[in-house]
Formats: structure tokens, sequence, C-alpha cells
């Protein structure tokens, strides 16, 4: 999200739109990304990250079965064959890892499936970051993300600036990655927090 900062802008220009009650969402991915701008860009009256992500590094650890130490080093390295096997045969036993990789590729524009989990040791909140954060922050999060499972929990935890844990639940139909089945009522629940966020500001 480079260009933040102009987008903002761009939106305080606008005579159509309230300065004092500009708010930012970022799904998925942008659940990192958005909070990341709001630490830096505090004319932000609200960030709502759905699913919340803290570091995406440690997910990229944890799906390698790596420690972080060795993680940071192996992934960065100019060479590791056998990392490269074990990406190709995760990817071969797991839909999601394959998806995971192919989508990220395309996306991050990684040439090689362990070059993109190395640009994902590169995108977190840890150092400070997330205190930077002053806008009332939404984090949502969902029992069976099968990418982010504890990331939004360690987002809310690093969080000093007014903080919501909204956690959807399965028997609400809401329990995957950015509740995906059920995506009308999770967009209710975050329009309800943001009245609720922009009447007190006002």
């Amino acid at each position: 999200m480079p260009h933040t900062h102009q987008q903002i802008w761009v939106l305080l220009t606008r005579p159509e739109v309230d300065p004092t009650r500009v708010a930012l969402l970022g799904n998925s991915m942008g659940g990192l990304l958005a909070p990341r701008a709001a630490a830096f860009e505090h004319r932000l009256a609200a960030v709502i990250a759905l699913d919340g992500v803290y570091d995406l590094g440690d997910m990229a650890a944890g799906f390698l079965s790596l420690d972080r130490a060795e993680a940071e080093r192996r992934l960065r390295a100019d060479r590791d064959p056998e990392l490269d096997a074990a990406v190709e045969a995760a990817m071969a036993a797991s839909p999601k890892i394959r998806w995971l990789v192919d989508q990220g590729m395309y996306v991050m524009g990684a040439d090689t499936p362990r070059g993109l989990f190395a640009t994902f040791l590169d995108y977190h909140l840890r150092d400070g970051i997330a205190q930077k954060i002053t806008c009332p922050t939404l984090v949502c999060s969902a029992p069976d993300d099968v990418f982010f499972e504890g990331q939004p929990e360690l987002l809310h935890e690093h969080l000093t600036c007014p903080k919501t844990l909204l956690e959807f639940t399965s028997a609400l139909g809401a329990d995957a990655h950015c509740q995906a089945g059920a995506q009308r009522l999770a967009f209710a629940r975050v329009y309800d927090w943001l009245d609720d966020v922009m009447t007190e500001s006002a």
C-alpha cells in the first residue's frame, strides 16, 4: 500500500468527504497492510483488519514447519535445494498451500515458491509498528482461518490504540478465512462498529 498518503490526500480534497471520518479496511493480506498504513497515516479515523495479521513471516515459517530464526536463514539463502523440495512437497500435499503459492507468486512477483515465502518475512507489524496506530482499530478473527490462525489475536494484543477484537464463529457460518461463508454478516458487524466509532468521535 505504497500510495496510501496520496490516496488520503485526494479523499480530503473532495467536498463530499468528511475529512474527520475516513476509515480504511483491509481484507486478507490487507489485514496487515491496512493497519501498517494506519501506523504512519494518522489522518485516518478508523481501521479495520478483516482478518487481522501481525506477521506474515510467522505464517510462512509455520507452513514450512520451521522456527522463525531458521526460516529467516534458509528462506533468505541464495540456495537451499532441500527447502525447495520441501516447499514443492507441501504444495503437492496441500491445496491451500498450492493456492497460496500460485496466487502469491503472481501478486508479489516472486520467481520461485521459496522466494515468495522469503518476501513474507518482510511483511509484519513488529518492532513497535503496531503500537504506532492511534485510531480505533477493529481486528476480525475467524476460528478456522486456514492462513492466519492466531494472527488476529497477536495483532490485537500488540495494539495500544482503542481496539476491538471481533471473533466470528462457525455457528454463524463465519468461521472461514475473511468470513467467506458469511460476508454479509461480517460487513454488517463492521458497519455497526464503524457507526459506534464515528458517533463517539463526532
